[in-house]
């Protein structure tokens, strides 16, 4: 079963390259079990049991379940993850040349690993928006599979220090990936202009825009000596929007008559600040058209919302036995052992005492291990959706994430029973 689980993840990671793929993913999935995709613009008409999404500009997505009771008893049952991964974007104007070749510019999306991207089979995937026949502006999904792009290294012969002080690329000068060779004849804004048409088949005049992201095309992959542990880009948190996803179309979990709420966000890494992120309206929107939808009024509404919790899913910092330093030795979270609970008295977290109980008892009740993380004081913590959305809504909260190594690379890994434990946890949080 788990095994098998980390296999689903790992197609699910393979065919979702960037968070637009990855909400077309989402969506493909989704249809196998009846739910009804909602407009933002249209009057909404839910019935009770109801399945049901809405996705905010392609990379966004709220997928719900209708309760069978009035809103105001049950209050809402939240998972909330993100779509996106740190990485590389094509800028507007990205193609130069020099020296014969032809390289894109790009530009550094949150927080990657820069070193990782190096020599590396690396792609283009993301959406082109266009102008139609009928002169309406659509987007559509592309992916070129093929190693399109790459970001040769330096021979340590011309630096000799890399191994002492590790590869350091200068953001703006090294980054810029080669694409091609070209001719005299070959202008390189023209030839990345073609290339664009080819991938939607329309004409280049057509063309008004693009989201872009930079990957790695190698697949995902078991590894260890008895397959234990899994790699691919993404993980961070893919991973998590899987397992949320996993346990929620779990047909005792359908069935349940909960009012189940999955909420997958893009721009947590830069942020969360734009009209799709978790700082922005669309959770809050989502929630209260759901009320009005049911006739619950604001009161009804806000106490609902008072009786709501939610697990906020983000991966955590495995430990590394490479590195001791890195983390506090009383608080190590070891890969294959659980769920970990993350708590940082500062708030970047957004775990209290009582939702720590709150989770710890719904793995204890699936009859999954988990693990608590606090990270080093002298060491910046990261953040997560978890304090940005429970502070909007006002509802309890829990940080929790399967454990990673190598966070931010762009070549993740995991534990594969961490995954199986994780959506356990989950199931167990949405069924009871």
């Amino acid at each position: 079963m788990a095994t098998q689980q980390v296999q689903y993840l790992l197609d699910f990671i393979d065919a979702s390259p960037s968070p637009w793929h990855v909400v077309d993913s989402i969506e493909t999935q989704l249809s196998a079990f009846s739910f009804v995709k909602l407009n933002e613009t249209d009057k909404w008409s839910l019935q009770a049991g109801g399945r049901y999404y809405v996705i905010r500009d392609d990379s966004s997505i709220i997928i719900f379940v209708m309760g069978q009771q009035p809103l105001v008893k049950t209050g809402f049952k939240l998972i909330g993850a993100h779509t996106d991964s740190p990485g590389l974007r094509i800028k507007p104007n990205p193609a130069t040349a020099s020296d014969g070749l032809l390289r894109l510019g790009v530009e550094i999306y949150g927080s990657p690993i820069l070193a990782t991207f190096a020599d590396r089979d690396l792609s283009l995937a993301g959406r082109i928006c266009y102008k139609d026949e009928h002169g309406k502006l659509v987007s559509q999904l592309v992916q070129c599979d093929k190693p399109l792009l790459r970001l040769p290294n330096l021979a340590i012969h011309m630096n000799r220090t890399v191994n002492e002080e590790g590869l350091k690329l200068h953001k703006q000068q090294e980054l810029p990936l080669i694409l091609t060779r070209l001719t005299e004849q070959q202008l390189p804004c023209a030839y990345f202009s073609d290339w664009l048409q080819q991938q939607i088949d329309k004409e280049i005049e057509s063309i008004l825009s693009w989201d872009l992201a930079v990957y790695d095309t190698q697949q995902g992959v078991f590894w260890g000596a008895n397959n234990e542990f899994y790699a691919n880009s993404q993980l961070d948190n893919l991973a998590s929007c899987h397992a949320a996803l996993l346990a929620l179309l779990d047909e005792s979990v359908l069935e349940s008559g909960n009012m189940l709420v999955c909420a997958f966000f893009d721009h947590e890494e830069i942020g969360s600040e734009s009209q799709k992120g978790a700082a922005g309206s669309f959770l809050t929107d989502i929630l209260e058209r759901i009320a009005l939808a049911t006739k619950t009024d604001r009161e009804d509404f806000l106490r609902a919302l008072a009786k709501s919790f939610m697990i906020s899913a983000d991966m955590a910092h495995a430990y590394q036995p490479s590195f001791p330093a890195a983390y506090d030795s009383e608080h190590k979270v070891l890969v294959n052992q659980g769920p970990v609970i993350k708590v940082n008295a500062n708030q970047r977290y957004s775990t209290s005492s009582g939702s720590e109980a709150l989770f710890a008892d719904c793995c204890e009740l699936a009859g999954v291990p988990y693990q608590k993380y606090s990270h080093r004081n002298e060491l910046g913590c990261g953040s997560t959706i978890g304090p940005i959305t429970s502070s909007l809504i006002g509802v309890s909260c829990v940080d929790v994430g399967s454990p990673l190594w190598a966070m931010h690379s762009i070549r993740e890994s995991a534990g594969v029973w961490d995954h199986h434990y994780m959506i356990r946890a989950m199931r167990q949080f949405f069924a009871e």
